[in-house]
């Protein structure tokens, strides 16, 4: 599953919405690295702006957890927001 470019939902935010539901749904499990920028860029066919902004917006809603220069790992399962 990707973007809707057609939705009106800005794409950062859909993208973010892609991510925080593969996290709930056990494809990516705590601890586990997420795709770089660069493979969800060209996976989804977005900029590197908006793949800025979804992950920012997963680790501002207790998703994720970012360590400068090691990447973007999912968040312990206590962590995450409450459905």
């Amino acid at each position: 599953m990707t973007v809707d470019r057609m939705n009106p939902t800005p794409l950062w935010e859909q993208l973010a919405e892609l991510l925080a539901a593969a996290i709930r749904a056990g494809d990516y499990e705590p601890r586990q690295v997420l795709p770089s920028e660069k493979h969800l860029q060209d996976e989804h066919g977005v900029s590197r702006g908006t793949v800025r902004l979804a992950m920012q917006a997963l680790a501002e809603r207790g998703w994720t957890v970012t360590i400068q220069g090691r990447g973007t790992f999912v968040a312990e399962r206590e962590n995450w927001p409450a459905d």
